[in-house]
């Protein structure tokens, strides 16, 4: 059979036969209960990031994969790029919108169950933490359309089983979904959704997106794909779901439910139980017949921080260098959650810096500390940052701090009200700086690469 290359199993197929070092199949069972989540911390600790196959798993009774968006090289080959150009490749193939294109049937409709047969004790779900309150679905990514445009809009929700027919589930972030369910309950209307469990990465990928309310984000995939999402109706109500998605779960959010849900942990680090405890109402199951779990690993994971990241920093360079031709690297790093930012930019006058944290700290909701370094400075490693710290910061001068700004819900150092203070540190070198930096002639750098390269030391090379 010819998979589409919209299929997730093509993606995992080519993936393995171009890349296999990079995916770790494992040759026994694990459970269902923080193994994989183990794992993935294991493998870190290690520094290897693999996409991660689970052919059995106790307690799930499917195939799992797992940490599909843990490494930058790999969403930049996801994305067809080295990773250095993801935030270019992804924005310019983000912002070629194009519509889904309908299908009459597709893999996803292989097995259909509605009203009465729906049991959502058979949907696998996996414990992440011991903190967690139950096994939860963290690849979420709820659909929901405007009754009055048909646009659509893709977000992802962290839900745990509630009943056999129903989800708890949280619209934390008071974005496009939370405002679309409350104008249906303005309107004394639950809510049609569509849950989609598991499709190809560059859907998930444009589930991240950051866009304008009313951009529908399956237009956004069809970027990503450079072709129209394939997709097909929910049986109950019609909404345009992936037609190669391995489960899709059909309903509503009723208005004025609420239950338990949380703690979960987050992607803080913490476990988190700020929830806006809303209840799904399952109608319809929709599932391959050889369905297999895509999970997200989280808490504060590489691949819970680059799935949400990725898009975010791809935004943001994109305004930074809109706004500000001197920005010349900007890098979200897995040290500060979503919370910090470097950004490296040539400064031309003193005061520059500054602006360029302003802006950065202004559009960035989340954002609660930006550094900022010279362009000869290496923003996505820490340790260079740190040394730029060290080495041009005086604190008396180069802080600035606003207070009194909303962040985000999940930060546990927030107010009660959700608000939090932002700071800049400046850690440029400025125009009046004194100093030439200590380097090492490229020529020795190369002959001491293939020397250790000879002797079988391999590695990525340290800046000079």
């Amino acid at each position: 059979m010819t998979l589409s290359p919209q299929d997730l199993r093509h993606f995992l197929a080519a993936y393995r036969r171009e890349h296999a070092d990079d995916m770790l199949v494992l040759g026994e069972p694990v459970t269902d209960g923080q193994d994989l989540t183990a794992l993935v911390w294991q493998l870190a600790a290690r520094g290897r990031h693999p996409v991660l196959l689970a052919p059995q798993v106790w307690g799930a009774d499917v195939a799992v994969v797992t940490n599909l968006f843990a490494s930058r090289e790999r969403i930049g080959r996801m994305l067809g790029c080295a990773a250095r150009g993801i935030h270019a490749t992804y924005q310019a193939k983000a912002s070629n919108l194009i519509a889904p294109e309908v299908l009459e049937t597709g893999p996803v409709l292989d097995e259909v169950a509605q009203g009465d047969a729906v049991d959502l004790s058979a949907l696998p779900m996996l414990r992440h933490f011991e903190t967690d309150r139950a096994a939860y679905i963290t690849n979420a990514v709820i659909v929901a359309e405007d009754p009055q445009t048909g646009r659509g809009n893709l977000s992802y929700h962290r839900s745990m089983r509630h009943s056999a027919t129903e989800l708890a589930t949280s619209l934390h972030s008071r974005g496009h979904l939370w405002r679309m369910q409350q104008a249906a309950k303005a309107r004394g209307e639950p809510l049609p959704v569509a849950m989609v469990i598991g499709a190809h990465p560059l859907f998930m990928l444009a589930a991240a997106a950051r866009v304008p309310y009313g951009t529908d984000e399956r237009q956004v995939a069809g970027g990503l794909f450079g072709a129209p999402l394939q997709c097909v109706r929910t049986p109950r109500h019609g909404l345009l779901v992936p037609a190669h998605a391995e489960f899709v779960l059909e309903g509503v959010i009723d208005p004025e439910a609420k239950v338990e849900e949380g703690p979960f942990g987050e992607f803080t680090g913490y476990s988190s139980n700020r929830s806006t405890n809303h209840l799904l109402r399952v109608h319809s199951v929709l599932r391959r017949r050889d369905a297999m779990l895509v999970d997200v690993v989280g808490g504060n994971s590489a691949e819970h921080l680059n799935l949400g990241r990725v898009p975010r920093e791809s935004e943001m360079v994109t305004k930074l260098k809109e706004r500000f031709p001197s920005v010349t690297a900007v890098h979200y790093p897995a040290s500060g959650t979503h919370f910090h930012a470097y950004v490296a930019l040539k400064q031309a006058r003193d005061g520059e810096a500054r602006q360029v944290m302003l802006g950065l700290l202004g559009w960035d909701p989340y954002l609660k500390t930006v550094i900022a370094v010279d362009d000869d400075v290496d923003v996505t490693r820490d340790e260079e940052v740190l040394w730029a710290l060290a080495a041009h910061f005086q604190p008396h001068r180069d802080v600035l701090v606003i207070d009194g700004l909303p962040g985000s819900a999940l930060d546990p150092s927030a107010t009660a009200g959700g608000t939090t203070s932002r700071m800049g540190l400046d850690a440029t070198r400025g125009m009046d700086f004194e100093g030439v930096r200590a380097t090492i002639a490229p020529a020795a750098m190369e002959r001491a690469a293939a020397l250790l390269s000879k002797l079988g030391i391999n590695g990525a090379a340290a800046n000079t």
